[in-house]
């Protein structure tokens, strides 16, 4: 509901400045410099004559010519707004947004849940099946909501957002869920690849603190081997890539092809 009035009033203040600034072209005196650009040709037409470079005909021709515009310039001159018109325009902005929001006020219920979606959530809740990431993921937003100390809905949330492409709500969950269980392994493993995909892919110091400390907690937790030895690879340490790799390789089936990948970008990290 905050950012509803932020956009209302950013709204109005937009166009209120458009309208002003509208109000303000038309206060320019354009005609005025129309009008000194005539007199400017007319004394240029003087000077040519002075000098001898334009004859008495020639000079008459184009004086008159001149004056004439000037003359449709000056009868065509359109009415211009004032500074009180324009204090006018302001007011009358002020009163219809103020107008428009007491009206909401009366009619409305400023705070009340968007109960469109709310139905729809209530409807995926209903039934499970065949949902989408982020159909899903409400749901479990819901739930977690309902239960913040859950542990199994926390983590849930943190799979479907990351399911439905939101890797920032999944590691905010991840978050969450560690800040109840700070041992859980998987959840930190989770959290730097949540900030892994959120960095367009790049392991940065966060996402490898948090797969350093899955690790600590678990050296089984696979994923957190494969991002850090991809770290250290990209750094050139093929030493450190090896060391985490192995166990990774020595896991997978031979016949898995991220095994063959691992196997092909780091030959020496396969098992003896």
């Amino acid at each position: 509901m905050i950012a509803f009035w932020m956009m209302t009033g950013l709204a109005a203040a937009l166009a209120a400045l458009l309208v002003l600034a509208g109000a303000r072209r038309g206060a320019e005196p354009a005609a005025d410099v129309e009008t000194h650009a005539g007199s400017r040709e007319i004394e240029e037409l003087d000077r040519l004559k002075a000098r001898g470079l334009l004859d008495e005909a020639a000079y008459s021709a184009a004086r008159a010519e001149a004056g004439r515009r000037l003359l449709a310039m000056t009868a065509t001159t359109a009415p211009v707004a004032g500074a009180r018109d324009r204090l006018w325009v302001l007011a009358g902005i002020g009163v219809t947004v103020a107008g428009a929001l007491g009206l909401y006020v009366a009619t409305g219920a400023p705070g009340l849940p968007d109960q469109g979606y709310e139905r729809r959530v209530d409807a995926w809740s209903a039934d499970l099946n065949g949902l989408e990431p982020a159909q899903l993921a409400a749901v479990t937003a819901r739930v977690a909501k309902e239960r913040p100390g859950d542990r199994q809905a926390l983590a849930m949330l943190g799979s479907a957002r990351f399911a439905a492409d939101d890797p920032l709500g999944a590691a905010s969950a991840f978050r969450r869920l560690i800040d109840l269980d700070p041992r859980d392994a998987q959840a930190w493993a989770r959290l730097g690849e949540s900030l892994v995909v959120a960095n367009d892919n790049q392991i940065g110091g966060d996402a490898e603190a948090a797969f350093r400390q899955a690790l600590n907690l678990d050296p089984d937790q696979l994923g957190a081997r494969f991002f850090l030895g991809e770290a250290a690879l990209r750094r050139g340490d093929r030493t450190a890539a090896r060391d985490l790799w192995a166990p990774l390789i020595a896991a997978l089936d031979p016949a898995d092809p991220r095994r063959q990948d691992l196997e092909r970008r780091l030959p020496e990290a396969r098992p003896q």
